[in-house]
């Protein structure tokens, strides 16, 4: 039974699970997007947004408070690099949002020995996704037939106006 089982360990000693969870937060905050078991992206999840907060929690405060979110979430991270675009860019990115910073999608089992997949990214850095990012052309659909009755006239406008010329 469970019983006050708050997170799962993974199969991991606690150095190793928490050396593994910092390497997977590094390489998710530099790559905005990585694939790894179904079990991991949940663990990464509780692990990363706490810290994604405290980085966006650093525009509306003070310097002193700065500092010490910086060294807080350097503590978990202990990669400087990391933690610089964490608080740089992806804190003015996600400064709106309310919460949910990262996005779990499954992606099926994987061929070698059966495991569940997902893929882990950054909410605000799919822009399939993000309503506010780059928007793709939305194509009509057209007749073969005839061709679209608003080209038609402005071609004839254009003939006669250059025949009375």
């Amino acid at each position: 039974m469970r019983h006050g089982k708050k997170f799962n360990h993974l199969g991991r000693k606690t150095a190793h699970r928490k050396a593994m969870l910092a390497n997977m937060a590094c390489s998710l905050i530099e790559h905005k997007r990585i694939n790894t078991t179904e079990a991991k992206a949940k663990a990464l999840r509780k692990y990363v947004e706490p810290l994604i907060t405290k980085a966006k929690a650093e525009n509306n405060s003070t310097a002193e408070k700065n500092t010490h979110n910086r060294r807080v979430v350097f503590s978990y991270l202990r990669n400087k690099y990391a933690v610089t675009e964490l608080f740089k860019e992806i804190s003015v990115k996600v400064a709106d949002r309310p919460g949910g910073y990262v996005r779990i999608i499954k992606l099926g089992n994987r061929q070698g020995d059966n495991a569940p997949m997902a893929m882990v990214e950054l909410v605000d850095y799919n822009e399939l996704y993000n309503p506010n990012g780059k928007k793709a052309k939305k194509t009509t659909r057209r007749s073969r037939r005839g061709g679209s009755k608003s080209a038609a006239p402005v071609t004839n406008d254009t003939e006669a106006s250059q025949e009375e010329e």
